[in-house]
């Protein structure tokens, strides 16, 4: 057998290795020699684990097993620092000479360190390595202020997951606009504001001087004189090709070890492949155009007559900090090009396409990028676009064009270029492995494994290969259109990351509408005010037109208006204020309602506000997800049967719990005797008055699917009853999805578990401090005289 050596464990010469092992696994005995103590694993990913979207463990592209099961040799933990071309060996660091017929240089490069006075001080890194990563970590749980310096892609990522880990985070950038080798200025300010809105601070136009402290770094200074005090610098200004043993072996090396189409070297019997290799000039750094030289010259040195790598027309699709963008071929204008630009400031849209003699050389998508594979495609295939006005061309494809795009792409097109997945490689695996759904094509493919931006692709390729039997139920599906994440994992997220508004929410976990849909708005706002009362401010905008309106909207448009009358108890006062404002207004139906209150139906739009300021009183919430009511019947104080004043007891219950938000409305009741005629064994918390004290309930429906309470426990106090229908509504306010009843949040949870729970005194009293503190920043925003900005805010809604 042929002795093949590769230098380097990384992506691009493993992904060479499985390519060989692919096409020919019995010519080569092979020894991978990594300087790093890990398999195989996937260096993009890095920003992920630094953010906390994964664990170190979950990057691994190939595990130890694998290399077992293709025995191959690997050293890691240990470098390569000498190749003798004459007597074809390789020396390590630890004075091993291993033998070669064939030797693959994957050295991959080097995070570039400015050589500024302090760059050796503690707390000074790139960001290339599992080191790298871990040594970031730990300082953010150390550390609070951290610079990072470059503001390209990988400088972003770093600094979006430093400041998810709770550090102040500056960035610091040469030029005037960011990541000025993927976007113009116009999509680059686009993405500034947008990071800024996440809390990234950014120091633009600055080079630095100096990194100064004793031990470790304690700041910057520039050369304009001003500084920036800090306690981690993370360098991420560029990379350096690998090519120090390639030089002193005595290959030909540029700025890369030059290499022909079959990415062989000055030396026909070694190679060199990924980001330490030169190809026609150019040193490549993005995964996918290093797979491609990894397949390139696993044809050739298997024998194969391939026509070698061909060079790659570059693109990026991705998203920085949540942001969604996509470039791909020229960037700028220029006196060859004429561009198609649409700029949508409100929304934060922009797309542009370049054209040469009516063919796209160029696309940069920012907010939308979801065309971006469908205008690559044309780009690479040359298309003619003489037959396409500038607002089909750039207009989405939708799901017919997405099928024409699938189609229309040949069995070597990439679609995951993380992973250098083609796909012909994930056609025939559906078809050969019998999948079904994208995690399983994810788990037999690693298509959509590392960023998962290839997800709707993947998912299209699926539903064109399988035709009629491709079944979309099967499909994970997240609380709304725009992700795939749950509601738990949002919540999760959301508390693990600490963010501070629905829109940083949508970037940073990557959902696909950067505003959010009509689901996911108004659940991300309930969402946000649940886990950060104190904090977050409501947004009026994502909440549902009822809630802005203080009333149901009817059938023919108009609103009901629904005062709070607590116990179904009022006054003659507001009885005379209701039949005023009823003539007043010509509402045409004034109607005693389910929950015991006086209700004004039929109030047009625009006199909405008008009938709350003249009535003066406090909403029902009839329209909100709330507390609506608390039903109750006389109790002791007139009925005869009555055992408890269960009129008192749910007007104080009413009062205890009502304005705060729940993820759907909730109805309670409190009824005098176990007669039960306020009907509380159906409502989502009950109260049954007896002798000995308050018999509890909860998680009943009285709807369409009607369910009867389960019994939670008796208690002998008014106290008791309104301490645990705190807590109550505190654990479901916090578990529940947003939209469910507490009927079905129930049968999903448990009925045991949910008791379980509320019988515990310390469970208890931390839902109670949770929901006190929640209740007290709900302000009276149904007052009984509507402040100006109220009524602006109402009047904006009717004009909306």
């Amino acid at each position: 057998m042929k002795k093949l050596v590769l230098i380097g464990n990384g992506m691009a010469g493993v992904r060479t290795i499985e390519e060989i092992v692919k096409r020919d696994a019995e010519t080569f005995e092979i020894t991978i020699i990594g300087d790093e103590p890990y398999p195989n694993y996937n260096r993009i990913m890095l920003s992920n684990v630094l953010q906390g979207k994964t664990t170190i463990n979950d990057i691994n592209i190939n595990d130890w097993d694998w290399y077992k099961d293709n025995h191959i040799n690997l050293l890691t933990g240990e470098k390569a620092v000498c190749i003798d071309k004459d007597k074809k060996e390789v020396i390590t660091d630890k004075q091993q000479i291993l033998a070669y017929d064939e030797l693959i240089i994957a050295t991959g490069s080097s995070a570039f360190i400015l050589p500024v006075p302090g760059s050796d001080l503690d707390g000074v890194i790139g960001f290339r390595t599992i080191a790298d990563t871990e040594m970031m970590m730990e300082a953010a749980q150390n550390y609070k202020k951290a610079v990072v310096i470059g503001g390209g892609l990988l400088g972003l990522e770093a600094a979006r997951g430093l400041i998810d880990r709770g550090m102040e985070v500056h960035v610091v950038h040469l030029l005037p606009t960011l990541m000025e080798m993927q976007l113009d200025a116009a999509a680059a300010n686009l993405l500034k504001k947008d990071l800024e809105a996440q809390g990234m601070k950014f120091l633009m136009e600055k080079q630095t001087a100096e990194i100064y402290g004793e031990k470790r770094v304690q700041g910057l200074k520039f050369t304009d004189g001003t500084s920036v005090e800090c306690d981690l610098v993370v360098m991420a200004v560029g990379i350096r090709p690998n090519v120090a043993i390639a030089r002193v072996a005595g290959l030909e090396v540029n700025r890369g070890i030059v290499v022909n189409d079959h990415m062989v070297t000055s030396d026909p019997s070694i190679y060199a492949v990924g980001e330490c290799a030169e190809h026609n000039g150019i040193a490549y750094g993005l995964v996918a155009p290093l797979y491609e030289q990894g397949i390139a010259l696993a044809e050739h040195i298997t024998g194969g007559q391939g026509k070698g790598y061909q060079g790659s027309v570059l693109s990026t699709q991705l998203k920085v900090a949540g942001c969604d963008l996509f470039s791909g071929g020229k960037i700028h204008e220029d006196e060859n090009t004429q561009a198609i630009i649409v700029h949508d400031q409100f929304s934060k849209l922009y797309k542009k396409i370049l054209v040469t003699d009516n063919k796209i050389v160029g696309v940069v998508l920012y907010g939308d990028a979801s065309d971006g594979n469908r205008l690559f495609n044309m780009l690479k295939k040359q298309a003619d676009i003489s037959e396409y006005t500038s607002s089909s061309v750039l207009s989405k494809a939708g799901q017919d064009g997405e099928e024409d795009l699938v189609a229309s792409m040949s069995a070597e097109d990439t679609v995951c270029g993380c992973n250098g997945v083609t796909k012909g490689t994930i056609v025939h695996s559906i078809l050969e492995q019998g999948l079904t759904t994208f995690e399983e094509v994810k788990g037999c493919t690693k298509a959509g494994g590392s960023c998962g931006k290839c997800k709707p692709m993947v998912e299209s390729i699926l539903a064109h290969t399988l035709g009629d039997s491709f079944d979309a139920s099967l499909q994970k599906t997240g609380m709304c259109s725009c992700t795939s994440l749950t509601r738990d994992e949002v919540v999760a997220q959301i508390k693990e990351k600490q963010m501070k508004s629905p829109k940083e929410v949508r970037m940073v976990l990557d959902f696909a509408s950067a505003e959010g849909c009509s689901k996911c708005r108004p659940a991300l706002n309930y969402y946000m005010r649940m886990l950060f009362p104190e904090e977050y401010e409501d947004d009026k905008a994502s909440r549902f037109v009822n809630e802005k309106m203080e009333g149901n909207i009817q059938n023919d448009g108009t609103f009901s208006v629904v005062p709070r009358m607590y116990g179904g108890t009022t006054t003659a006062d507001d009885l005379i204020k209701l039949g005023e404002a009823a003539k007043k207004y010509n509402v045409p139906l004034v109607k005693i309602t389910g929950a015991s209150r006086i209700g004004l139906y039929g109030v047009k739009k625009e006199d909405v506000p008008h009938v709350w300021e003249d009535l003066g009183m406090r909403s029902g919430y009839a329209y909100s997800k709330s507390l609506r009511n608390v039903k109750s019947c006389v109790g002791s104080a007139f009925c005869r049967f009555g055992t408890q004043d269960s009129l008192g007891l749910g007007i104080k219950l009413e009062q205890a719990i009502e304005m705060v938000d729940t993820p759907h409305k909730m109805k309670m009741g409190v009824t005098g005797c176990p007669r039960n005629c306020a009907e509380v064994l159906t409502k989502d918390f009950g109260v049954v008055c007896v002798e000995n004290g308050y018999q509890l309930y909860f998680g009943g429906n009285g709807g369409t699917e009607v369910r009867e309470c389960d019994s939670l426990i008796t208690v002998k106090t008014e106290e008791e009853v309104i301490t645990l229908a705190k807590a109550y509504v505190q654990y479901y306010r916090e578990n529940a999805n947003y939209g469910e009843r507490t009927a079905p949040w129930v049968e999903r949870t448990g009925a045991a578990v949910v008791k379980e729970t509320l019988l515990n005194e310390e469970n208890v009293s931390k839902l109670v401090t949770s929901f006190d503190k929640a209740r007290a920043t709900y302000e009276e925003a149904w007052s009984s005289v509507l402040s100006d900005q109220k009524k602006r805010e109402m009047f904006e809604v009717i004009k909306g």
